[in-house]
């Protein structure tokens, strides 16, 4: 056996070892991070959110990378159209706006718990409509709840017309499940 084999076999045996000592949910928080805490504690705070909500949107959006853009256009870690950004600057007063700026995590986390808590008011506290409106615009989501075609409520998710919308719905509620379980600890920001 080569020193090199050898050293790969006691490597991985270590990290076994490491990963059967470490408590459960240790070792699959590594796997699931949730990155940003600091600017998502502080701006779930400010906004009267979950933290673990909007890291479920972030995780869902972008996968913690600032610099995203989707196909259609949306940016940053929230995935802001820069329509909607340019509207949600305005009602938040933000100054020398440009659509820029929603590459910058601060900044485009705060814009989106600004927005979601929005939305929330809009829809009464109703998350799973929140989050739809979020995804397709409220005008739609109002649509539908009106017209019968969705009654709001996340067991119903199926019922939501636009698939991209009913899969973001969907996977932003399992993701904020999985972590609310994965970082039920009151300390979930260390």
């Amino acid at each position: 056996m080569s020193r090199l084999h050898l050293r790969f076999v006691v490597f991985v045996c270590l990290g076994l070892i490491v990963l059967v000592a470490l408590p459960h949910k240790t070792v699959l928080r590594i796997f699931w991070p949730i990155h940003y805490r600091g600017i998502l504690s502080l701006e779930a705070e400010a906004h009267h959110l979950d933290p673990l909500v909007l890291a479920a949107v972030v995780k869902v959006e972008s996968s913690y990378n600032p610099n995203a853009t989707s196909n259609k256009g949306a940016m940053g870690l929230m995935q802001i159209m820069p329509d909607t950004g340019t509207w949600i600057a305005q009602q938040m007063a933000i100054p020398n706006w440009q659509k820029e700026q929603l590459y910058n995590p601060e900044l485009n986390i705060r814009m989106g718990a600004w927005y979601l808590s929005y939305l929330l008011l809009m829809f009464e506290g109703e998350l799973t409509r929140a989050l739809a409106a979020y995804n397709c615009g409220a005008s739609n989501v109002r649509r539908w709840v009106n017209n019968g075609t969705w009654d709001g409520s996340l067991n119903n998710y199926q019922q939501i017309p636009f698939p991209e919308t009913r899969n973001y719905v969907f996977n932003v509620m399992r993701t904020y499940h999985w972590y609310q379980w994965l970082y039920s600890s009151p300390q979930w920001r260390n």
